[in-house]
């Protein structure tokens, strides 16, 4: 049996269990043309930068791409200054934080990793259009215990996204399938692949 599309029409209410992931350091932002090509002196073809679970990147001039099952990426472009990034978390957040270092791998520390990025580069946050993807059921139906991960990344992405004024694009979460999504930056083009479904 497979879920429909879930696009839900209004952000659900509300939203846990240490090592802190920094932000992946970026390539060249682009490199030329092969030699001989045509225009191979004016074209410049993004580099691509593939985000793990726990990772994050803001900046400029890449393509970023993630594989996402349970997890949930958010993805966030600024159509006049051409910036933007993408996160990958794997739990909504943790019981509680102390003393640690912000960590990519939860949901509300991730995005205020991007918000930091966000504040540095002088633009708001308000300004950015928000994609939201993944949060895929990854448990057999069998299971004797179901934690809904998934569902409960999504809601946590969700409720991050109105509350920081994103400006939200376009979703595609839950069902039972993995999701290939890439954030073209200078472009702000976000292309989504859905695989094949898990039961």
């Amino acid at each position: 049996m497979t879920k429909p599309f879930v696009r839900p029409p209004t952000p659900p209410s509300g939203a846990a269990p240490k090592r802190a992931m920094a932000p992946i350091a970026p390539p060249a932002a682009a490199v030329p043309a092969a030699p001989g090509a045509p225009g191979a002196s004016a074209i410049l073809v993004p580099k691509v930068l593939h985000l793990m679970p726990g990772q994050w990147h803001f900046g400029q001039g890449l393509q970023l791409r993630t594989l996402l099952g349970s997890c949930v990426a958010i993805t966030l472009w600024h159509p006049s200054k051409r910036i933007g990034g993408m996160c990958h978390f794997l739990l909504p957040s943790r019981a509680s934080r102390g003393q640690a270092p912000l960590d990519g791998r939860y949901g509300d520390e991730a995005v205020e990793l991007l918000l930091q990025s966000i504040k540095q580069s002088g633009a708001q946050p308000k300004d950015f259009l928000a994609h939201l993807y993944g949060g895929a059921d990854t448990m057999p139906d069998g299971a004797n215990v179901k934690f809904n991960v998934g569902q409960r990344n999504i809601e946590r992405g969700w409720a991050l996204i109105d509350q920081h004024g994103f400006q939200l694009q376009d979703v595609d979460v839950g069902d039972f399938v993995p999701r290939t999504v890439t954030l073209d930056l200078p472009s702000g083009k976000v292309e989504i692949k859905r695989g094949a479904a898990s039961r």
